[in-house]
């Protein structure tokens, strides 16, 4: 069972090199990587972020799997921060894992797995919280639970629950599971869609201090817009990285 868990951080390898999914090597640095990931975790995860149906570039402008900022609207891909070097090694240290809960907590500190998008055609949708978001699902659906019971659940920053930690920041971790253990959270709907800001809206008790910070008023305000689940997910981390009084 670790090999589908490992399948499951493996599964998108591609999309740091360029290759398209159906060119895609099988192998990277030794290792079997691009492989369908069981249960269809994939692509509950992806209808998730982005639109299922016919493909289309979204940002005109924009062609390559580096993420668009949602945040400051850049490429989140630094050359001086990520060299053509540095980026294989990154990815060989990630797909090269071989324990699946160490994988897991290695793609929740990735920096290298976040410059990358989920889609060329959606842009600033992330890599790196698409992954986390297959591996959940996956783990869920492996222990039978049904999509239509799973909750985004508010956890204590650093309680990482294996596998279905999809975020783990300096305040509040998220995860998806079917028991809250009594934290605050909010179901994530019948089917598999883009629906974050509905269930971000739908939380019991939120994270934020949004009646005195004015920081996480505008990062609340924008969360209740967003759809997209790689997307938000990414921009939380990437405002609080951002914010100039922590």
């Amino acid at each position: 069972m670790s090999g589908e868990m490992l399948a499951a951080f493996r599964h998108d390898a591609h999309k740091f090199t360029g290759e398209s999914h159906d060119d895609a090597r099988e192998e990277f640095a030794g290792v079997a990587v691009n492989q369908t990931v069981p249960k269809g975790a994939d692509g509950d995860a992806a209808a998730l972020s982005r639109p299922q149906q016919k493909q289309e570039q979204t940002v005109p402008t924009h062609n390559d799997h580096y993420r668009l900022s949602l945040l400051t609207g850049e490429t989140a891909y630094d050359p001086g921060e990520f060299s053509r070097e540095t980026i294989g090694s990154e990815v060989s240290d990630l797909t090269g894992i071989e324990d699946a809960q160490t994988a897991h907590k290695r793609w929740l500190a990735s920096d290298v797995a976040a410059a990358f998008n989920e889609s060329v055609y959606h842009p600033y949708t992330s890599l790196k919280f698409h992954t986390l978001l297959v591996a959940a699902l996956l783990d869920n659906y492996r222990a039978d639970h049904e999509f239509g019971n799973l909750r985004l659940i508010v956890d204590s920053a650093g309680d990482v629950v294996p596998f279905r930690t999809v975020f783990d920041g300096d305040r509040f971790a998220l995860r998806i599971d079917v028991n809250a253990d009594g934290n605050p959270s909010a179901r994530l709907g019948s089917r598999p869609w883009r629906s974050w800001a509905s269930a971000w809206n739908r939380l019991t008790a939120h994270p934020l201090e949004t009646d005195q910070d004015k920081y996480d008023m505008t990062l609340d305000a924008n969360l209740r817009r967003v759809q997209s689940w790689s997307t938000a997910l990414q921009y939380v981390e990437d405002f609080e990285n951002w914010r100039p009084d922590r």
